[in-house]
């Protein structure tokens, strides 16, 4: 960004070039943005702040009664809960048992998972809190069932009045993934064909980032093109809304070096990661654990207020 100015508006044309080229679904900078004119390289970069929601107490992490396990213990209005914090072997179990004993589909459960993603986005940023003239949102999806998470979150944030654009890189050929890809194109959500590799233009052009790459069966080390794509989005000044886990940690450990969410939506229950999470957003989605299951693994799940899908934890 020290080039001369003809040098930074034709670097500016370039990268949006990249972004707007390509594949059968072909946009303007308009309805690719939903931007009225285009942004200004001189826009000073500010990130968006949404009211506070309610007072939660920042929870505190201990030992589960001497057990060894790892809890959370927050405050609500009704008093002090400690809920159970997943390792990564029990949160795959659970998801096994809920579709071998408890009847449940792929299929539900990401629906159930997206959903509460963006009804946590909208809460934690209302439409009218963003301070761009339009709410767009860049939902990075990763090839597995985060991914699939991110794409039902964008199809309802669009549903809520937000303009998502989504970049999904790494596309499986299952049924399920192709119905979830035609879902959003049918609802007008655009799909990049290339990554912004300047953090400058991610926070010009959006208002918030959703992190929905990597999830609980993340391990070893992250590759391409996922690699380049963290590297851009710890550099961003925009929020970051991770979908489970931030994309690049490890479940258990965490990686304080790495990707800092200011919004963590954990799903079915926190995992032990979210001991380190240090954003000013938490989010639980997991209205839909039977008790039997709740009860066998600990969880102390808590209640949901009135019809929410998704409860505050911070």
């Amino acid at each position: 960004w020290r080039e001369g100015g003809g040098e930074r508006r034709q670097r500016e044309r370039d990268l949006r070039g990249t972004l707007l080229c390509g594949g059968p679904w072909m946009f303007g900078l308009r309805t690719l943005l939903g931007l009225g004119l285009v942004v200004s390289s001189q826009l000073v970069v500010r990130a968006g702040t949404a009211p506070r929601l309610s007072q939660c107490a920042r929870p505190r992490w201990r030992d589960m009664a001497g057990t060894g396990a790892a809890s959370l213990s927050y405050s609500s209005p009704s008093g002090k809960h400690t809920l159970r914090l997943l390792g990564q072997d029990e949160a795959q179990s659970i998801d096994q048992e809920l579709f071998t004993h408890y009847g449940f589909t792929l299929e539900q459960l990401m629906e159930l998972a997206g959903l509460s993603c963006a009804t946590a986005v909208a809460k934690a940023y209302p439409v009218l809190s963003f301070r761009k003239q339009h709410p767009t949102v860049l939902v990075v999806c990763g090839p597995g069932n985060n991914g699939g998470d991110g794409l039902v979150c964008a199809r309802h944030l669009k549903l809520f009045g937000y303009e998502p654009a989504i970049f999904y890189p790494k596309r499986p050929g299952k049924t399920l993934y192709h119905a979830l890809t035609t879902q959003c194109q049918k609802m007008e959500i655009p799909f990049l064909t290339e990554f912004p590799t300047e953090p400058r233009f991610i926070d010009e052009v959006y208002n918030l980032v959703v992190d929905a790459i990597f999830g609980f069966s993340f391990k070893g080390k992250v590759r391409e093109p996922f690699a380049s794509i963290l590297s851009t989005l710890e550099t961003v000044t925009i929020p970051i809304a991770s979908v489970d886990i931030p994309s690049g940690w490890d479940v258990e450990l965490g990686n304080p070096q790495g990707l800092q969410p200011d919004l963590l939506i954990s799903l079915t229950a926190p995992k032990k990661s979210a001991a380190l999470f240090t954003g000013r957003y938490h989010f639980l989605g997991g209205r839909f654990v039977p008790p039997a299951l709740d009860r066998k693994y600990r969880l102390n799940l808590p209640s949901y207020p009135g019809t929410d899908c998704v409860r505050q934890l911070l």
